[in-house]
């Protein structure tokens, strides 16, 4: 089994949500330098506030698409691994559809010359579990067909198809990982937001938590606590070659009764606004995650319930709210 310690790791999209979870990871597993190339669109420096204390730390704020960027810094940093957590949120699908799609696309094109150039040797990717679609069947293994329903989800299936190719023609040393919903501390309240943090934000700022559609809709939610570690062990594991591996927890949760225990859990005993049903959402989402256990021995520490509690105490906090 190889190990992270040593190795210059460089994360795209790293002052992200996953990606500075990651980056602390990474930085208390021994890694020789953590080198991130963030453009903050959604990223913040907050979230770098632990990493930047440590000296084999170095941020670019740059674009992670752009080749000639991305050589140079492979170059000066001697990056061994790359992982690639960069991307648009789902929901810029509906505001800019062209860019949300091509951001994923683009990315992997440039990753995928850099490693034909041998700029650096491993490539941990990060898709996504909407890549898939609503569950033809449940629970959702990496055999289940691609059909992705928005513009976000269409460049993340691309892309891995994309990456997938290179992988199979040249024998590239990368793994995808196919991660479901993720939540969990840091994770985006503002503009483009996903519905945990969101609903927080809502209930703090004394406003309506909101559904859309009948609520009926499911997610898999899987603690970022536990994909960080999916995710180092991906590249610990040897002979993972072009591996597709789903992160999540084989639990579908319904998003009114999500809604419901954020209500419940911050007291909030006001009205629920409904809303129409969002165009292209996803109905239902659950993962397997057989093939991760198999070849990770990945399974997930945090219930839900342990994972939600240390969220919504994190979001009270950061909104002044005591529970």
């Amino acid at each position: 089994m190889r190990s992270i310690k040593d190795k210059n790791v460089l994360v795209t999209g790293g002052a992200g949500f996953i990606g500075s979870h990651l980056v602390d990871e990474l930085l208390k597993k021994g890694a020789k330098k953590v080198v991130v190339v963030d453009n903050f669109f959604v990223g913040k420096m907050e979230n770098l506030e632990e990493a930047k204390k440590h000296e084999n730390f170095v941020l670019y704020k740059d674009d992670a698409s752009d080749l000639g960027t991305m050589e140079a810094i492979c170059k000066n940093e001697k990056i061994d691994v790359v992982y690639n957590m960069a991307t648009m949120a789902l929901i810029y699908s509906f505001f800019n559809p062209y860019t949300a799609y091509m951001v994923n696309v683009k990315i992997a094109e440039t990753l995928m010359q850099l490693m034909m150039n041998n700029k650096f040797k491993t490539l941990i990717h990060m898709s996504s579990s909407e890549a898939y679609g609503t569950a033809l069947y449940a629970p959702m293994d990496e055999n289940h067909p691609m059909n992705p329903t928005t513009p976000y989800a269409a460049g993340k299936a691309a892309a891995d198809l994309l990456i997938k190719s290179f992988c199979n023609v040249y024998n590239l040393d990368v793994v995808i990982i196919r991660p479901f919903n993720n939540y969990g501390p840091r994770q985006n309240d503002q503009a483009l937001a996903a519905i945990i943090p969101i609903t927080a934000k809502r209930i703090h700022e004394n406003g309506k938590p909101v559904i859309e559609g009948d609520g009926e809709q499911t997610r898999d939610f899987i603690f970022v606590k536990d994909t960080v570690r999916g995710l180092i062990l991906a590249y610990e594991t040897e002979n993972l070659n072009g591996e597709i591996i789903n992160l999540g927890t084989g639990e579908e949760l319904k998003i009114k009764d999500l809604i419901d225990g954020i209500c419940k859990y911050y007291d909030y005993k006001g009205e629920i606004e409904r809303r129409p049903e969002r165009k292209a959402d996803v109905r239902r989402l659950c993962a397997s995650s057989e093939k991760a256990k198999t070849l990770l021995n990945f399974t997930p520490e945090y219930t839900f319930e342990e994972g939600i509690k240390i969220t919504l105490d994190w979001y009270g906090e950061k909104n002044g709210r005591n529970n």
